[in-house]
């Protein structure tokens, strides 16, 4: 796959509860090595969107590929070819980085071997080799970040999909984490990440930013910011934001 292929492609994807439509119709696709924000206030749809690109949902119409696989027919296939990070749950506190790093390696599928080789290598580069038999629940919440996302591509996924995963850390830390963010996608990585920082959103190669189920605006934070005569991304998110008429 080179880097001008879609590793996310969405066609008119609708998610409804009932009578409530929580997705409404959205399209864009997503390249290799690309960092994608998809941006959108509490209520937007963006989580629900997230989960059926994850194949944890099942869309009411439209189709996607994510990784080359049916968001439909293939969704456990998607799941073991993309990472995940998650805010609210990503490691688990009561077992050291070092089980830490086995548990999801064996969930990801790996060798006894290829985790062994992996974890010394991520490990190294964290600089976490002393905290090895730490429990994770110890670390400081930067080092859980960071730690997080180092397993969420410990399998080498074609995507990592990160659901806010700055949240409650310093701005220092954010910064940090980014680093790894771009270190990824500079590897051919793609990233699909959602955030309320607004700021982090320019650091995306390009934004979607949702109202109410819909895409109000995709592109880079550049042509946006043209596009909408404001000065940043946060403006233009306010600005679109004021036409919500749902919220969580």
């Amino acid at each position: 796959m080179n880097e001008h292929e879609a590793v996310i492609s969405v066609r008119e994807l609708t998610k409804r509860f009932g009578t409530f439509t929580a997705v409404d119709g959205i399209s864009f696709e997503v390249r290799r090595g690309e960092i994608f924000g998809f941006l959108g206030a509490n209520g937007a749809g963006k989580t629900t969107a997230m989960r059926m690109l994850c194949g944890l949902s099942y869309p009411t119409s439209g189709s996607g590929r994510v990784a080359g696989y049916d968001i439909v027919t293939q969704s456990e296939c998607i799941k073991r070819r993309i990472g995940y990070m998650s805010q609210r749950f990503s490691l688990y506190d009561d077992l050291t980085v070092l089980e830490n790093i086995r548990l999801f390696g064996g969930i990801y599928g790996l060798a006894p071997g290829a985790i062994l080789r992996r974890a010394v290598e991520l490990l190294g580069r964290l600089g976490f080799r002393r905290e090895a038999r730490t429990r994770v629940g110890a670390l400081p919440l930067g080092w859980k970040q960071k730690l997080a996302f180092a397993v969420a591509t410990l399998h080498r996924p074609e995507v990592v999909f990160l659901d806010e995963p700055t949240g409650g850390v310093d701005p220092v830390t954010r910064r940090q984490f980014w680093e790894l963010i771009y270190e990824a996608a500079a590897g051919g990585t793609t990233i699909f990440v959602t955030t309320h920082y607004m700021d982090e959103a320019e650091y995306c190669s390009r934004v979607s930013i949702m109202v109410d189920g819909r895409i109000r605006a995709l592109g880079t934070p550049a042509e946006l910011k043209r596009r909408f005569a404001v000065g940043t991304v946060d403006e233009l998110f306010r600005l679109l934001a004021r036409g919500a008429t749902r919220s969580e």
